[in-house]
């Protein structure tokens, strides 16, 4: 099933992504589903006379895993970390396909990074290997913007990671989805950029988030993101850049000046 969250005529509503015949549609739902019974409205809309939104805006937090991809790492002069690499996104980074990456004026070398992103559904603290794939409530696409150049001063990737629009997510969350080996790619104005595959990953998805758990409370609406392949690379005003996953579909933004 895939779940989006989109606008129309009225304020932001979720619905569920599906085709009557050959046309695709969404079929409203009430309430938000990650807190609320799953409910059909009644309604059908033609998918193209809405806007999709970031598919979750989390509540909570948006938590990354670095150096998850042996080839990444290479790229960026280290090794594969011993443990997973955590660090935190603000979810005011969160936005949604379509909409625009600002380029900010702190920085000169604004990067890409296709990621599988895990929709959590329920709470959880410690969770064993058997009970990981329980909470999970579906998976997105996201983009790990980053100001590489300020991950450098900083020292530490608070700010680096941390811009407003440095979390896009999209275009829905399919609830029923295998991530053990699923093609990631992004591109830069149609030129393929990063092609990995996330059968690549040194840890994962259960393994991330059993150690997550293991010091966070993970709340429903957070998400996690898994980790990049190689193949980062710089991005300017005017690019367009999109992020595909088999299975999960494409997720597309522009880069803007902030002005």
């Amino acid at each position: 099933m895939r779940v989006a969250r989109f606008a129309g005529d009225d304020d932001p509503r979720y619905g569920v992504v599906g085709a009557d015949g050959d046309t695709p549609i969404i079929a409203p739902l009430k309430g938000d589903p990650l807190y609320a019974p799953l409910e059909l409205t009644g309604e059908k809309l033609a998918l193209e006379d809405v806007r999709l939104l970031a598919p979750v805006i989390p509540r909570s937090k948006v938590v990354c895993v670095g150096k998850n991809y042996v080839a990444h790492a290479a790229e960026m002069g280290g090794n594969v970390p011993e443990e997973p690499l955590i660090f935190l996104k603000p979810n005011t980074s969160v936005i949604g396909p379509g909409e625009p990456i600002f380029y900010p004026k702190q920085s000169q070398d604004v990067h890409f990074e296709g990621e599988l992103a895990i929709v959590i559904g329920r709470i959880c603290r410690n969770l064993t290997a058997e009970d990981a794939p329980k909470v999970i409530y579906g998976y997105t696409v996201a983009n790990d913007v980053t100001a590489r150049d300020l991950q450098a001063k900083d020292g530490q990737w608070a700010r680096a990671k941390g811009f407003d629009t440095f979390c896009p997510l999209g275009p829905w969350i399919e609830t029923d989805f295998d991530p053990s080996d699923v093609r990631v790619r992004t591109t830069l104005n149609g030129e393929t950029k990063q092609d990995g595959r996330t059968s690549d990953m040194v840890f994962d998805v259960t393994t991330i988030l059993q150690y997550v758990t293991s010091f966070m409370t993970l709340l429903p609406g957070d998400v996690v993101l898994t980790g990049t392949p190689d193949g980062v690379g710089p991005m300017q005003a005017g690019d367009h850049v999109a992020v595909t996953i088999d299975g999960l579909g494409t997720l597309t933004n522009p880069v803007v000046a902030d002005d």
